[in-house]
């Protein structure tokens, strides 16, 4: 049968092969329904089989996508952004950047996002063909519909410590004409002053409206146990004291998450060390109600 002609390929492809690949190789129609007649392969979609059977993993998901979509296709947007290393932003289905949309049948469970970028400007590294992590979270930004999700996504990258917002920021210059130009700059001026993320923006807005002193962002503390941490924001008190806001995304909503924050919050409290929390959404749309509780527990003011 000759299964040295395809079996490093399949190995290096998570176990999935195209036919067009497999053509390339010299493996026949009939050997290939030999295959899948025994057994031993899978039809995964009209243009790829894969030589493992019983559920894809993860890795396999992404490489029938990328296959299905031809020689110029890549893992795009948030789900490239999650090979690249983000978390928390996992969505249902996996985008796959492709040159022509229209060269192959849809597949369930993928969104085929159309691209005129060049491929070797957009291609990262690895064996998987996935988007480098800043052009695929800004090309999310520019075409998600919610703005404030899109500006979301790309203080995460920032937050998580996987890019920096200047090298966004250069690679807004290198992806023009990019949509949301304007609002991704303004986003990455505020990145770069301190804040992280969409609470922490909406936090400083907070503070700005009703005079009170913005905090030090992402500070870092070793907590009771010697582990080192990250803190949303903080303030010193007139009393010498330091205050700490911890602000809890909708994940915290999750049992196990918010026993983990609670036990974190412990750990990292002392006699000197006050640490509060709030939530995403009382600082977006009960601000005052923050505010109110922090000036009582004697941040400061402006000035």
């Amino acid at each position: 049968m000759g299964d040295a002609r395809w079996t490093e390929l399949a190995r290096s492809q998570a176990g999935l092969l195209s036919h067009r690949q497999l053509r390339e190789l010299g493996v026949s129609r009939g050997e290939v329904r030999n295959h899948l007649r025994v057994g031993r392969w899978a039809v995964r979609s009209g243009e790829v089989v894969s030589t493992t059977t019983g559920p894809l993993s993860p890795d396999q998901a992404l490489w029938l996508g990328v296959l299905h979509g031809g020689p110029s296709a890549m893992v795009g947007a948030l789900s490239a952004a999650a090979v690249r290393g983000l978390t928390r932003w996992e969505r249902a289905d996996i985008t796959i950047l492709v040159a022509n949309p229209l060269s192959f049948e849809p597949l369930p469970g993928y969104r085929f996002f159309r691209t005129r970028r060049p491929y070797d400007v957009l291609l990262g590294s690895g064996d998987l063909p996935a988007c480098r992590l800043e052009p695929a979270v800004l090309m999310f930004a520019a075409h998600e519909p919610r703005l404030r999700t899109a500006l979301g996504a790309v203080a995460a990258t920032v937050q998580q410590r996987l890019t920096t917002a200047d090298a966004l920021v250069d690679w807004i210059d290198r992806l023009a004409p990019l949509r949301r130009s304007r609002d991704l700059r303004a986003l990455l001026a505020e990145v770069s002053d301190g804040a992280h993320s969409m609470a922490e923006l909406d936090l400083r807005r907070a503070c700005r409206d009703f005079g009170v002193r913005p905090p030090r962002s992402q500070n870092r503390r070793r907590d009771s146990r010697g582990r080192t941490r990250y803190t949303d924001a903080e303030w010193l008190l007139p009393d010498g004291r330091v205050l700490v806001l911890e602000v809890d995304g909708g994940f915290h909503d999750d049992p196990q998450q918010s026993t983990s924050d609670r036990r974190r919050n412990r750990r990292l409290g002392s006699a000197r060390l006050l640490v509060v929390q709030c939530s995403a959404w009382e600082l977006r749309h009960e601000p005052a109600e923050v505010m109110r509780d922090l000036i009582a527990l004697g941040v400061p003011p402006l000035g």
